[in-house]
């Protein structure tokens, strides 16, 4: 008898840092990395008598992700209180929305290896974030203390929620991938994974098919994963270790939620805690929140604010440029990568693909090492869309060829000369003048008959060796093109 068969079943929960000056609830700075407590208040503190005024943009930019994702924005909103104990959380509750969030039932397409999916979210809903706690150890577990900044309390965030239409942690990895792009464009948040501004939850359990009986095993959490590899290593390991507890009947199935952590170092999940039900947590309306109240107007006024969405973009891409899927999606992955190729494009009289060719190659090989900082990287960079341009004009031109273009352009990049200033610099101009390359070719068919001999007997390939003649002759200036021209009409080749 062979193993049952199996389906992995994930719902994420992602947490969104909102792009605002201020916090959600006061007048507070939301700068990443002040000093310990330097960024409070009396409302940020729970200090008695304090009352929260909401945040507006907070609001604007909730919704406008909502509509990114494809969402439909109730006309009523409201906050509640989400009561749980803990160091960081001084007012003892948490404000968020539990059943009228800001937005509700979206969805978002993503690629895996040349598939399309989708995903459906749920709801989009605004909350604080909670305070910092900072071990003594790696862990609260073993450490002799911890410590409580408080600036991130009260930061805003929107909290994803997806359906469970996931199946595997690439799949995973790559709605993350293209959720943040989403809202990179829009300008909603960051998403920097290393400041803890995008952070996931992943909740991961398995419909087992054991000889025509359905089995569901519990439902585990795995709390902030804070990069996507995490979230794929993550999701993977967890169903696999299901599996294996259930062939080896050691799974306790309908126990309910689990909580677990992560371990990267160790590759491993391990289980926290019995998980929370929405009872536990003793939700009611916030008293000291009005409800809010958005007019359809103000939703579509919102919505035209919108810039082209990475979908657009990409399918724009293939379209107007003749780009591949592929590329279009490489391009169109960052915002700042797309603005700077379709800058290159508006600035140079070439075919567009050329343009995707060295974007996608030179340009993303300089950012291979920024990361996250990838679009701000290239652009603080000396070298301007305007720049590679006209490099790539020299290079359609004749003027220089592709190995020197490339040494151009790293000079360019490091730099910011024009490209004109490298090539005169570096001794790179080409002869072009056809009379001069002409009288060379001359001497070289005159000093070569048995190579001569040997092309009029049908042996094409070894004009290669005349044209590096020429070349020689010129230390590497001569137009190669113009070169190839000239011995093929001076022995009459066609």
């Amino acid at each position: 008898m062979g193993y049952p068969e199996y389906q992995v079943i994930i719902g994420l929960e992602i947490h969104a840092e909102l792009a605002t000056e201020s916090k959600v609830f006061c007048s507070c700075p939301t700068t990443f990395g002040a000093a310990p407590n330097t960024q409070v208040c009396p409302i940020c503190l729970a200090l008695p008598g304090a009352l929260p005024v909401l945040n507006e943009k907070a609001v604007e930019l909730a919704v406008k992700a909502g509509l990114a994702l494809g969402c439909e924005i109730p006309p009523f909103s409201r906050f509640d209180r989400k009561h749980y104990f803990y160091p960081d959380l001084p007012k003892a509750f948490q404000t968020s929305q539990l059943d009228h969030p800001l937005c509700r039932s979206g969805i978002v397409e993503f690629r895996v290896d040349d598939q399309t999916y989708q995903v459906r979210i749920n709801r989009v809903h605004l909350e604080e974030e909670a305070g910092k706690s900072v071990h003594s150890g790696e862990r609260l577990q073993g450490s002799h203390y911890s410590l409580m900044d408080l600036n991130r309390g009260g930061l805003p965030l929107i909290e994803i929620v997806t359906e469970p239409d996931l199946r595997s942690g690439e799949q995973a990895k790559a709605f993350l991938e293209r959720l943040r792009t989403i809202l990179r464009y829009i300008e909603v948040s960051d998403c920097k994974m290393q400041e803890g501004s995008l952070r996931c939850d992943a909740n991961v359990n398995l419909s087992i098919n054991d000889n025509g009986k359905n089995v569901r095993t519990s439902i585990v959490e795995i709390k902030n994963l804070n990069s996507f590899r995490a979230v794929e290593r993550a999701i993977n390991y967890e169903a696999q270790r299901q599996y294996e507890d259930y062939l080896d009947g050691n799974m306790s199935l309908n126990a309910g939620k689990i909580t677990a952590g992560w371990s990267d170092a160790e590759g491993r999940t391990y289980v926290q805690r019995q998980k929370e039900q929405a009872d536990d947590y003793f939700y009611f309306p916030d008293p000291d929140l009005v409800p809010i109240e958005i007019s359809a107007e103000q939703v579509e006024s919102w919505r035209s604010q919108l810039p082209e969405l990475p979908a657009e973009r990409e399918a724009r891409f293939v379209t107007q440029y003749g780009l591949s899927a592929y590329d279009a999606g490489v391009l169109t992955a960052a915002k700042g990568i797309a603005d700077f190729y379709e800058t290159v494009v508006e600035n140079f009289d070439g075919d567009p693909k050329i343009v995707a060719n060295w974007v996608m190659g030179e340009v993303l090989r300089m950012l291979k090492d920024a990361g996250d900082e990838a679009e701000q990287a290239l652009a603080e960079a000396p070298l301007k869309p305007h720049m590679l341009a006209e490099l790539l004009q020299l290079l359609q031109s004749g003027a220089i060829n592709g190995n020197q273009a490339k040494e151009v352009f790293a000079e360019m990049w490091t730099s910011g000369k024009d490209a004109a200033v490298v090539v005169k610099e570096r001794g790179f101009e080409q002869i072009s003048d056809t009379a001069a390359i002409a009288e060379l070719v001359n001497a070289v068919i005159a000093a070569n008959p048995k190579v001569i001999a040997d092309i009029q007997g049908g042996k094409t390939s070894a004009m290669g060796f005349l044209v590096g003649q020429v070349m020689k002759k010129t230390a590497g200036k001569a137009n190669p093109k113009l070169v190839n021209q000239l011995i093929r009409e001076q022995l009459n080749i066609t």
